[in-house]
């Protein structure tokens, strides 16, 4: 899972703070699908045993808690002011969902949205943190005065205790890339399943997957049949293996190409972990003469507990985010004509090996006036 070369544009630290926080959920995607498309079909979800490394007694779930040991990540998350400034408004601006409740905090990192709920008026904050930030995440609540309301418990949320039997409250910044990589998603699940009261709420409680189709001849050249002649080298066996590898980047708006349609919406307060794999249908429907080079996936969550909806997108007509989308490039570049459709669907499903990351099948075809093709493409996030 790359991600591509090029302008400060790209960068999510993108000066100013975000517009589309403060009384209403502002997705910019003027065209998006308002509804599911037809029927989903869950993909069984297996796990296998991890494979040893010799001298090396780490799991992968080692290094992922490990990646969120520097604060260099931490940075540039606290620095995407969509994300944290969504988080702070939603607290701050619905003070009535912590006024004196007891607030379990997934994932916390450096502790921010347990500061925030502590200032909001929160009765008690349990802030869970795995990786070495939670010993930062204590000084920080100490230095900030709320080691009376704040508890920072180091440990995985599936190994530890919490010294109250149920929460009000539960809130994570649990999305990865194309929403669902690094699966913190089944942690908040079992959170919820162990401790959220009866009456409780869940922070976000929506979140939905989106795709749409893009023209990028350019960086589709420099990135995939670069290997093709490199030097006067046929390198093309590493061009099967850019192919499967989706691309973290931020796409610009005016290569999009077709219509952007709603695959999953997931209800966190009511999902099984299980719904977090699946199979549905796409119809994409071209809305200029054009080429096709790349389907493109982006999410939005929502907060619909607040006494107004809120939420943001990380769709490229939107503010950027340091999610950006993620780029799944197709082996056909598809020739469509205004009103055509490249139809489809799209599976998703955890790694069998390591289930933080996620594998993709992908079917599409078009039967058009200039492209008839039909293909299936996989693809694994790493």
């Amino acid at each position: 899972m790359d991600r591509r070369k090029g302008s400060g544009s790209r960068d999510a630290n993108g000066g100013g703070l975000a517009e589309a926080t403060a009384s209403r959920l502002r997705f910019e995607d003027a065209d998006e699908v308002a509804e599911e498309v037809g029927m989903e079909v869950e993909v069984e979800d297996s796990s296998a045993a991890a494979e040893e490394v010799i001298g090396n007694d780490k799991t992968s779930a080692d290094y992922y808690f490990d990646s969120y040991s520097h604060f260099g990540i931490h940075e540039e998350m606290l620095k995407d002011v969509v994300r944290t400034r969504s988080y702070q408004n939603v607290i701050t601006q619905n003070n009535f969902l912590f006024k004196d409740k007891i607030v379990l905090d997934v994932g916390a990192g450096t502790g921010i949205l347990s500061l925030f709920c502590a200032k909001a008026g929160a009765k008690h904050v349990y802030a869970i943190e795995c990786s070495q930030m939670a010993d930062m995440a204590k000084e920080i609540v100490k230095t900030n005065g709320f080691s009376e309301v704040i508890t920072v418990i180091k440990g995985k949320v599936e190994e530890i205790e919490l010294p109250v039997p149920k929460v009000d409250v539960i809130i994570s910044e649990w999305m990865g890339y194309f929403l669902l990589f690094e699966n913190m998603l089944d942690t908040v699940l079992f959170a919820r399943d162990k401790w959220l009261a009866d009456d409780g709420v869940v922070l976000p409680d929506k979140a939905s997957l989106h795709l749409t189709a893009i023209e990028d001849a350019e960086y589709k050249e420099d990135k995939i049949e670069f290997w093709n002649n490199v030097y006067g080298f046929d390198m093309s066996c590493i061009k099967k293996q850019a192919m499967m590898e989706p691309l973290v980047d931020t796409v610009d708006a005016n290569q999009i190409v077709t219509n952007c349609q709603l695959l999953k919406t997931m209800d966190i307060s009511k999902m099984s972990s299980g719904d977090a794999s699946f199979t549905v249908p796409f119809k994409l429907v071209a809305e200029r003469n054009d080429f096709i080079h790349a389907l493109v996936a982006y999410f939005n969550v929502s907060f619909t507990k607040c006494h107004k909806l809120m939420g943001f997108s990380t769709g490229p007509r939107s503010k950027s985010t340091h999610w950006k989308q993620t780029v799944l490039y197709l082996e056909d570049v598809v020739t469509i004509c205004e009103g055509e459709t490249l139809s489809g669907t799209m599976t998703v499903a955890n790694n069998k090996k390591n289930p933080r990351d996620i594998d993709i099948t992908l079917k599409y075809s078009i039967n058009g006036q200039r492209s008839k093709v039909s293909r299936t493409q996989h693809y694994k996030m790493r």
